[in-house]
């Protein structure tokens, strides 16, 4: 298969990486953002538009560095170097060239991604590395606004029908790919709109929806094609997908989310964060939530359990809801604000930060142990939780965990909201009728060509992975797609994905 464009790849030739002393000329300068008390009072991206001249002068500080460790630091294995220099020099539809090579959806990553590639810039070890993120999302949208980025069917027709259950990233970038190789690619999804996390879980202020099903439409113009609303194992059992379709690739997700077993528990005001994020996108999309059922912030004082990405973005759906205070709670201590010493550049950096959402207000606690919650008749009015001290590590290596004696304290809260990470894929229905077998940890159990235990049928994502990026999500979609296309065809174009080696 030859190259997206019919070039050959961008990096047969050596040639000059951005400009020389660019990275000691120019100072890193991301795009800017909308101020947080106009951005909080609406849902659209955060970001103004960035200037071609800003792109340019940011792809020039791309250092000739000799080992680009970006490609190491990216599951994808971008070729960052090449589409920074292509930016640099003006020549976007080069840039996007090189950038499609690797990525499927760059407008994806380039919105949401946390940027490994950058923690790995060589530029990071004592300066600010290069705004490799922000220069793929101006390459997509200018790609897009160029109409570059075109529906291209494959020419020719395998007759092998695949199935992909679950039109998350991993289940996209799978289908695409199979796609492109010219097989016949169904992809079942039981919501109601396609997309899985980027549709439903990531909020509109992040990732608008548009831009989503911008993709989504040029992939069923490509020959993919979409069915919603099948719940695979319930409409659809497992038999049936097994008979009527050559391989299968499981890509739906861990969606186990990890929950919270103390008492109170049960109060209404407790909820799920992945209740809460997808019926707010519900409701921008047009949906009528009974009253009875909306979970709203507004004018409550709010409690998020969790200090990850979740509950960040729970932070910022309930500034735009109006709550009133927002407390993000973390079990874990504080993060230093630079690296340890054993955490060196140029693996991923375990350090204190800062998202949109934090800048927009609320109040962020660390060490601390939720034992319940109390309310009034069966409402929830306040969390009770005790301080932690970190001790010297057990035998498993984990830290202990100690209560401080006398350091109970509650908090007055209407909303608590769970956003403490997943446990690995919904196991019963589906993977249990397959017959497919588990990780220790719970995930899918895949050897080293993503099949599971069950001939003909691969599994890729969260799904296998556990919960993780969805930049790490379409590496996985591409490679099961080289292994598929390998198992139906006994060859294939397809590239198989390096898969990041120091994030």
């Amino acid at each position: 298969m030859s190259a997206p464009f019919g070039l050959a790849s961008a990096t047969s030739k050596r040639y000059p990486v951005g400009k020389t002393l660019g990275f000691a000329e120019f100072d890193r300068e991301a795009p800017k953002r909308v101020s947080t008390n106009l951005r909080t009072r609406n849902w659209r991206e955060i970001f103004e538009r960035w200037p071609e001249s800003d792109s340019r002068a940011q792809g020039a500080r791309c250092m000739d560095c000799a080992v680009p460790f970006c490609h190491g630091g990216c599951p994808l294995g971008n070729l960052i170097p090449d589409w920074n220099h292509h930016v640099y020099t003006g020549n976007w539809e080069q840039a996007l060239r090189a950038l499609d090579q690797t990525n499927n959806f760059p407008e994806f990553t380039g919105r949401i991604c946390p940027a490994p590639c950058e923690a790995s810039c060589v530029l990071a070890i004592n300066d600010d590395p290069v705004t490799i993120e922000y220069i793929e999302k101006a390459i997509a949208d200018h790609g897009f606004e160029q109409g570059w980025i075109i529906p291209r069917p494959p020419e020719r027709r395998t007759g092998k029908k695949i199935a992909v259950v679950g039109s998350g990233p991993a289940g996209l970038a799978a289908a695409a790919q199979l796609n492109e190789a010219g097989h016949s690619v169904t992809v079942f999804e039981r919501d109601e709109v396609i997309g899985g996390i980027l549709s439903l879980g990531i909020p509109e202020f992040k990732l608008e929806k548009s831009v989503v099903q911008r993709r989504v439409k040029l992939m069923a113009a490509e020959g993919v094609e979409f069915r919603t609303g099948v719940n695979v194992g319930v409409d659809l059992s497992a038999s049936e997908l097994r008979e009527n379709y050559d391989a299968v690739v499981l890509a739906g997700g861990a969606t186990a989310a990890r929950d919270l077993p103390i008492p109170g528990r049960e109060l209404q005001g407790v909820h799920q964060a992945m209740d809460y994020l997808p019926q707010q996108n519900r409701i921008l999309k047009g949906d009528d939530i009974p009253a009875e059922e909306r979970i709203s912030a507004d004018g409550k004082r709010v409690v998020i359990l969790g200090g990850g990405d979740t509950g960040a973005d729970c932070l910022g759906t309930a500034h735009r809801q109006g709550a009133e205070i927002v407390h993000q709670v973390e079990l874990l201590p504080r993060p230093p604000d630079d690296r340890n010493e054993n955490n060196p550049w140029p693996v991923w950096p375990t350090i204190f930060r800062t998202s949109a959402a934090h800048e927009e207000g609320g109040e962020r606690e660390y060490s601390i142990l939720t034992k319940s919650f109390s309310g009034e008749n069966g409402v929830l009015k306040r969390l009770h939780a005790v301080r932690l001290e970190w001790g010297a590590p057990d035998e498993t290596g984990r830290p202990r965990m100690i209560e401080v004696q006398g350091s109970e304290f509650e908090i007055e809260t209407d909303l608590v909201l769970l956003a403490m990470g997943f446990l690995g894929p919904e196991q019963p229905g589906l993977l249990t009728d397959l017959g497919i077998a588990f990780a220790p940890r719970g995930n899918v159990n895949t050897d080293a060509t993503r099949m599971t235990n069950i001939s003909g049928v691969f599994s890729a994502g969260d799904m296998a992975r556990g919960q993780s990026l969805v930049v790490w999500a379409i590496a996985e979609g591409r490679d099961v797609a080289h292994h598929v296309d390998k198992y139906l065809m006994g060859v294939t174009d397809l590239p198989p994905v390096p898969g990041g080696v120091i994030v």
